[in-house]
């Protein structure tokens, strides 16, 4: 079953911590000029690595306990006020993954609401006291255009992340 408008039925959002993956990283990587789908990662690279850690402005963001409440009360709020629908959420200690329907709003609209919400919140809560956002710059917003497409992105961010964190550092 495939959707035959334009619009995609969900989107998988997914943003990270500021610093917690560089180009050179071990996992591998992609830039603006390596960004085609189905190709390889960037491969590892140590001294590149090094070099993109040494101009980093800050620490590596990880997100806390307090930090992943604060995240996902300001997602689902976000949410909640703009009529969106949350399907699976799940805030790891570097990252953030999200199932949503928008309602036709673009996806990129939802990234952005998510980080600027999400840092409010910790901000509110006491949690992020840097004038800087904790956000790495962009994030990934997959269109999802058919009802197993939704299923798959929603398994992955609920069961395809690792044991559950605690609710504590």
């Amino acid at each position: 079953m495939w959707n035959d408008t334009d619009i995609p039925l969900a989107y998988f959002i997914s943003f990270r911590g500021h610093g917690t993956w560089l180009h050179g990283d071990e996992r591998g990587s992609t830039d603006r000029h390596n960004n085609i789908y189905g190709t390889p990662h960037i491969v590892a690279n140590k001294n590149w690595r090094n070099h993109n850690r040494e101009k980093l402005i800050g620490e590596p963001v990880r997100l806390s306990a307090a930090r992943r409440r604060s995240i996902e009360a300001a997602i689902r709020e976000t949410c909640s006020i703009r009529e969106w629908n949350l399907m699976a959420i799940n805030i790891r200690t570097n990252h953030v993954h999200t199932v949503v329907a928008t309602g036709g709003k673009a996806g990129e609209l939802a990234l952005n609401a998510f980080k600027a919400n999400a840092t409010r919140q910790m901000r509110e809560d006491g949690c992020w006291q840097n004038d800087r956002s904790p956000w790495a710059d962009k994030g990934s917003c997959r269109r999802l255009w058919n009802k197993q497409s939704i299923a798959n992105a929603v398994e992955y961010v609920l069961h395809g992340q690792g044991d559950d964190l605690p609710d504590f550092d």
